[in-house]
């Protein structure tokens, strides 16, 4: 099985709403995953594990440290 095919079901198995989004969703996991691996010079299995911390904790509702958003006074 293909990273993309695991991604896939990844992303089907965490919410996404059809097949097509899933798909897209994983295309776009590898994308930024590659994208990182050149902005910051880690490794390719570094920069995946970081997003996949990342899609798993907002599947769950968490909000991952540094995504706090802005608070409201």
């Amino acid at each position: 099985m293909t990273e993309r095919e695991q991604l896939i079901q990844l992303c089907t198995k965490l919410g996404a709403p059809t097949p097509a989004g899933a798909s897209t969703m994983a295309d776009q996991l590898i994308k930024r995953c590659d994208q990182l691996v050149e902005q910051r010079g880690i490794s390719r299995t570094e920069a995946m594990a970081y997003l996949l911390q990342l899609v798993t904790k907002g599947a769950r509702g968490e909000t991952p440290p540094g995504f706090e958003g802005v608070k409201k006074e």
